[in-house]
């Protein structure tokens, strides 16, 4: 049996804010009814799920502790075809008002990679290995 991953799922404290900074800062399309407790980004190869917090702890009966601030619990990768992408959605990002963590930087391995972080303190890794 192969074992794919093809969705990451967040476990949200405000879904209208968060529903807002992917779909309308990051870009992403939105699967989403105003005041559901589920939101659902699809991109070409994965998607992205949202859930509030409280609603899945209804849901499964149980209360759970969640990071606050910016964390490193998990990353979401961005990747993009060039170095110069990863400096222009660097920019635009900054301009929107988007927490900068680490400033476009070209690593050892021959990656350009920044980090910035959503508006409950996930971290966003936009990339790219192509010069």
């Amino acid at each position: 049996m192969k074992i794919v991953i093809d969705e990451v799922g967040l476990f949200v404290n405000n879904m209208e804010t968060m529903v807002k900074f992917y779909r309308d800062i990051i870009g992403l399309k939105a699967e989403w009814k105003n005041n559901e407790p589920y939101a659902e980004f699809v991109t070409e190869k994965s998607r992205l799920i949202m859930y509030g917090r409280n609603d899945f702890e209804k849901m499964v009966s149980k209360t759970f502790d969640y990071p606050k601030g910016l964390n490193g619990t998990m990353e979401i990768a961005i990747p993009l075809a060039k170095y110069d992408d990863v400096d222009k959605e660097y920019k635009r990002l900054m301009e929107l008002g988007v927490k900068s963590v680490f400033q476009p930087t070209t690593m050892p391995w021959g990656q350009r990679t920044c980090f910035v972080s959503d508006s409950e303190g996930n971290l966003l890794e936009i990339s790219s290995f192509g010069v």
